[in-house]
This record gives structure tokens, C-alpha cells and sequence, in this order.
């Protein structure tokens, strides 16, 4: 007899060997239907697995995760047997999942047009309807690679060649098409309903640009439409607030060929970045953090001691002078420790936080460059605390609360937290990691927040909290971290006093808020579809007269806005009033103030709000009382019009 567990705790028992199916069947014909894969003993696995002992079994539906990336897996291989049904030629390669979606590459003699992606769809579509079986079969390696050889798939074997010969291989067939994959996959293609494809783009085979160029599939799987309708209309609204068109479009920044992954900053985009390193100059100074500044490009020999050299060499920019190799930095850490080491400290002058508006480059491959959001120059808000280790949960849990108010103020509620452990490669014995890991879980736990863990993605001198914010259409960015760090500072010479006279080496936190300054703003920027709140916004308000006669009035009532601090411009082209206002409605500015002969008569103005909201006519200094609030309060005006 054969006892199977479900996950709710009841057991169900054979007479035989049987399959995840049968076990879906045995509960219900409904969850039959529904079932995609089975978990056995935690394990993945399809629905055609064998159970052939006792075991905890759970059936995997769509509306387990789980189930998604399976259907998202199996559609990757509709996709391939599509282009293959209709362009025989072509060579497959890999199709991951991927957020939201799933991908494969592809080797064809030509580039896939709009009307071939239409095209491969369809077939799709007509493969899924034939609702064909997913068969997995296990082959021997050699006989794998002979047999991926022998139909002209040149990748698949290479692919195949790479794995180690006593290892089974699994295949998968559908119809006429047979691919390599670990599995598993849905039960059959009639499974597979929702799809969409997206875009063609290149990808070098294996990553490596010596390498060909393949053609990049992109697509979007769902379990439903609506699910599916949601992520497309999400994806457009992403577009409306596409922060490099919007920088074009508000004359904030540009790129250009020159300075690959560079910002050229326009007076516009400066003064938002102004507002956001002035915010967290404030940030540093009201809770204790001394601000620093390090030198650019530091001696091979820091890099090496530090760690960096051999674990991130491949991305760091070198340069060299009178026979010595420099690094420009890709990370400020490295140079606080020596700010640190410049004076010897007592346990007394402990947690000693440094902060730093720290420039960094790293060599970024050309290919991931994206806007703001991926550059190879970038400024960090970043920080340093050195510390005890029984000062660790403290500082931890004081910067979690911090955290949390700096995003509030800059109009992000949602924030998600997740714990990235330790990685394969890394630095410091187990020990130490252990004592890091649980540091910064208890700091969770103490702050009251829930959090997940992230296996195996801390950085190779310590694990990190990751904080990752929802913006206003749902999409995640992970932005601010708070690593403990055991292993840095003895490595680069760190001491300090202790209590007892003895030298002890202080636990180092790194810790940054928004991370890097120009990501953030891309973020701000696309948060906010580019209406800043009047505090972000880098003109807050502009004066604008109704015909030439007010031209005096509006350039006064322009300059004692200004000082009293404001952000203000006048806009005194000869144009019709309804013009300038549609203009200056597409520069998403917060406050128009419209002046004519009334309100130079009165000395008022006459507010709009953005969004095309009439506030009526006020005096200066109630607009000027209405800015300096919203401002304090970083209250937003109006929608994202």
C-alpha cells in the first residue's frame, strides 16, 4: 500500500504506483481538470509522475505560483515548436521564464518581422488547440546530442554536450517537436490559453557578444484574460510614464553616443536632483551621520585587500599612471574605511555613521543600459556605520523606521522586505554569516514588519535587507539596502578601542536609502508620470499674462515669488492666454497664475491648479501661505496631467 499525504493533512492510500494525475482524480474531477504539475515531497514534477512509495503530494493548479511559471515554461516551448512548424530553418536555443513572461532565443538567417511574430501567434494558438500531449522522456546524453545533431539543432547539442555524461537527460515532445528542459511542464498544450507575444530584440548566444547574435522572442503567459488584459493596460500606462520620454518632453536630461550610460543634465532635471540630495542632506545631518568625501579612483592595492578586485574586476573601470594601476571606484566603502582608519576611535565615539553623495562608475555591458534607471555613472546616497556588534539590532531597527518616513515623503506607501543571505562566493567564515543573517532578521521582526528571504543573493562580504517599493501602478523597484558587514573592516585594518583597552574590529553596516540618485528620480519621474509635487517639482509655478499690458505686473509678481524661495517662472510671449496655459499643462507644472487687468489692479493672480483645476482669484501672499504648505507637507497638487 501506497499512503499519500495532502497538504491538508488527510491521506488517501493505493494499491499500486500512481500518478500525480490519478491522485488529482481520486480527489475530484474538478481538480483533475485543474491540475497542471504536482509537488512531491516538495519537489516539482508532472502530472504523469510515478509516486511509487509514501509521499506528501500536492496537485499544482494555475492559481498556485507555481502553476503560472509552469504554464509561462510550456508556452516558451509553444513558442518554439511554432516557429518551428513555420520557419523549419530556424534553430532553437533557450526559453526561460521570466518576470511575467517567458522568452527564446532563436537562430535564423533573417530578422523576424511584426508580421512573423502575428504570424507564429496564430499557430501558436492552432498547436494549443490541438490539445497535444506533453510527453517527457528520459535519454542517454550521447544519444541526445546525436539525435540534436542529426535534425541541424547545432545549439541544443552544444547545450546538451556541456552536461555530464552519467546525467539522464530529459526531453519533452509535443507533436513533432522534441526540446531539452528539466520539466516540468503542463499535461498537454490545451493547457495553454492566454498568451501573448511582445517584442523581438538580440541576445548573444550564451550572454557573450564575441559570440552570434540571436533573435530574442519576448511573450506574456496568464492563467486569465483578464489577468493577462490587466498586464497589457499596465504595460501602457508604463509607456505613458516612461521616464526618457518624459525627460525629452520636460527638458530634464539627455543621453548621447559620447557618454554611453552618462547623464547630460538640463537645468530642469538638475533642480529635481537638487530637491532630492538637499532632502537627504537633512536626512543625514538629523540623525546623526557626518558627511565625508572620498577620492575618485583609489590604488589596485585597496581593491585587492578590500575584496573587490578579484570578485568585481570585470566591471570596474582602470586607468593607469607612472606604472601604477588605478580603479575608478565602483563603491564608496572602501574609502570610508580609510576616513575611518585615519584616527584611532574609541568604543565611546561608536556607531560612527558617515554618509557620503558618493559618484561611482561601473562597467555596465552597453546592452543593459536603460535610461536613468541602469547607467554606468551614478551617485549613491550612501552610508557607513561602524559599529559593535551589540549595537547591530539597534542600528538596524532605527534604519528600517528611517527608511520607511523617507519614503513616505517621497509619495511611495508600499514597501516590501526581503533578506538576501549568503552566496556561494563570498567572503568570512560561516560563522560570522550566521550572526550577520540573524542580525538583520531580528531587526526585522523588531521593526514589525513581515519579510521574505532571498537564498544565496547577499554580497560576497555580508548578507543585505533589501527594500523595495510599489509605485502608483503597481510595478516593484528594489532600492534602499542595509548590509552587516564582518569581514571589510579587519581585512582593511579597521580598529577600534574597546572597553577593556584591547583593539577590537568594528562591524561595518553599509546602507543606502534611494541608491542611486539618478535611478530614484527615473523612479520619481515614472511614479509621478512626471507632475512632481510642488516640493520635487522644478518649477513650482508660472506667471502668465493675458495680453502685453501685464507684462510688468506678472515679472513682479515672478520675482517676489522667487524671493521668498520659490521655484517660479514668467511667461510673457505674445500668445493667447488658452495657448500658454495648454502649453504650460504639458510641462505638468503644479500652479499657473494667470494675470490681466483685474488682477493687476487688485495685485492677485488668478490660480490653476494642475489637472486644469480653477481655484479662483487670490492675493500673493495666500498663494505664497498655499506653496509654502503644500511644500512643507509634500502635499501633491492635481493629477498627473
Amino acid at each position: 500500500m501506497i499512503s499519500i499525504q495532502l497538504p491538508d493533512g488527510s491521506r488517501r492510500t493505493f494499491d499500486r504506483p500512481v500518478t500525480v494525475a490519478e491522485v488529482a482524480a481520486s480527489i475530484g474531477p474538478g481538480l483533475a481538470k485543474a491540475a497542471l504539475a504536482g509537488k512531491v515531497d516538495g519537489r516539482l514534477v508532472d502530472t504523469s509522475f510515478v509516486i511509487d512509495r509514501d509521499a506528501q503530494v500536492a496537485v499544482v493548479t494555475d492559481k498556485d505560483p507555481e502553476g503560472l511559471e509552469i504554464l509561462r515554461h510550456s508556452t516558451a516551448h509553444l513558442l518554439a515548436y511554432a516557429v518551428k512548424e513555420l520557419f523549419p530553418d530556424a534553430q532553437v536555443t533557450i526559453g526561460p521564464v521570466i518576470e511575467n513572461g517567458f522568452y527564446y532565443d532563436f537562430s535564423y538567417k533573417r530578422p523576424f518581422t511584426p508580421e512573423d511574430l502575428a504570424a507564429i501567434e496564430k499557430k501558436m494558438a492552432e498547436l494549443a488547440a490541438k490539445n497535444e500531449p506533453v510527453v517527457r522522456e528520459v535519454w542517454k546524453r550521447d544519444d541526445a546530442v546525436k539525435f540534436f545533431e542529426s535534425i541541424g539543432e547545432k545549439y541544443k547539442a552544444e547545450i546538451i554536450a556541456s552536461i555530464p555524461a552519467d546525467e539522464p537527460i530529459s526531453l519533452y515532445r509535443e507533436g513533432n517537436f522534441v526540446d531539452l528542459c528539466r520539466g516540468p511542464h503542463v499535461p498537454s498544450t490545451g493547457k495553454l490559453k492566454v498568451f501573448k507575444l511582445m517584442k523581438v530584440a538580440g541576445a548573444y548566444w550564451r550572454g557573450d557578444s564575441r559570440n552570434e547574435m540571436l533573435q530574442r522572442i519576448y511573450g506574456t503567459a496568464w492563467a486569465r484574460k483578464d489577468e493577462q488584459d490587466a498586464y497589457l493596460k499596465m504595460l501602457e500606462e508604463a509607456e505613458r510614464r516612461d521616464h526618457r520620454r518624459l525627460g525629452r518632453e520636460l527638458d530634464l536630461f539627455h543621453f548621447q553616443d559620447e557618454a554611453p550610460g552618462l547623464v547630460f543634465w538640463h537645468p530642469k532635471g538638475w533642480a529635481i536632483w537638487q530637491q532630492v540630495e538637499q532632502y537627504m542632506r537633512a536626512v543625514y545631518r538629523d540623525n546623526g551621520y557626518l558627511e565625508v568625501r572620498g577620492p575618485q579612483i583609489l590604488d589596485r592595492s585597496l581593491w585587492e585587500r578590500s575584496g573587490h578586485w578579484e570578485k568585481y574586476r570585470e566591471n570596474m573601470f582602470t586607468t593607469e599612471s607612472e606604472n601604477r594601476i588605478y580603479a575608478v571606484k565602483p563603491m564608496n566603502c572602501p574609502g570610508h574605511v580609510q576616513i575611518y582608519n585615519a584616527t584611532l576611535h574609541s568604543y565611546r565615539e561608536l556607531p560612527l555613521r558617515y554618509g557620503e553623495f558618493g559618484a561611482c562608475h561601473r562597467n555596465e555591458p552597453s546592452g543593459s543600459l536603460h535610461g536613468l534607471l541602469r547607467v554606468r555613472g551614478f551617485t549613491q546616497d550612501d552610508g557607513h556605520i561602524f559599529c559593535t556588534e551589540s549595537q547591530i539590532l539597534d542600528e538596524c531597527v532605527a534604519y528600517t523606521a528611517l527608511v520607511q518616513k523617507v519614503y513616505r515623503d517621497f509619495g511611495f506607501e508600499h514597501i516590501l522586505y526581503k533578506v538576501a543571505t549568503r552566496p556561494e562566493k563570498r567572503i568570512g567564515s560561516d560563522e560570522i554569516w550566521d550572526k550577520a543573517e540573524h542580525a538583520l532578521m531580528e531587526s526585522l521582526r523588531r521593526s514589525g514588519v513581515a519579510f521574505q528571504i532571498s537564498p544565496g543573493e547577499g554580497a560576497f562580504y555580508g548578507p543585505k535587507i533589501e527594500y523595495t517599493l510599489k509605485d502608483a501602478i503597481g510595478r516593484e523597484w528594489q532600492c534602499g539596502t542595509m548590509q552587516v558587514d564582518f569581514s571589510m573592516p579587519g581585512r582593511l585594518g579597521a580598529e577600534y578601542v574597546a572597553e577593556d583597552n584591547t583593539r577590537q574590529v568594528p562591524v561595518m553596516l553599509h546602507r543606502a536609502i534611494i541608491g542611486s540618485m539618478e535611478r530614484f528620480i527615473g523612479m520619481l519621474i515614472e511614479h509621478y508620470a512626471g507632475a512632481m509635487p510642488p516640493w520635487l517639482a522644478p518649477v513650482q509655478a508660472v506667471v502668465a499674462n493675458i495680453s502685453e499690458g501685464q507684462s510688468s505686473y506678472a515679472a513682479e509678481v515672478t520675482q517676489a515669488l522667487k524671493k521668498q524661495g520659490f521655484r517660479v517662472e514668467a511667461d510673457l510671449r505674445n500668445e493667447k492666454i488658452s495657448y500658454k496655459i495648454r502649453a504650460l499643462s504639458l510641462q505638468k507644472v503644479p500652479y499657473i497664475l494667470v494675470v490681466g487687468d483685474k488682477e493687476m489692479q487688485t495685485e492677485k493672480v488668478a490660480v490653476r491648479a494642475r489637472g486644469g483645476v480653477d481655484l479662483g482669484v487670490m492675493s500673493r501672499d495666500e498663494f505664497a501661505a498655499r506653496l509654502s504648505e503644500d511644500i512643507a507637507q509634500r502635499r501633491q497638487v492635481g493629477g498627473t496631467a
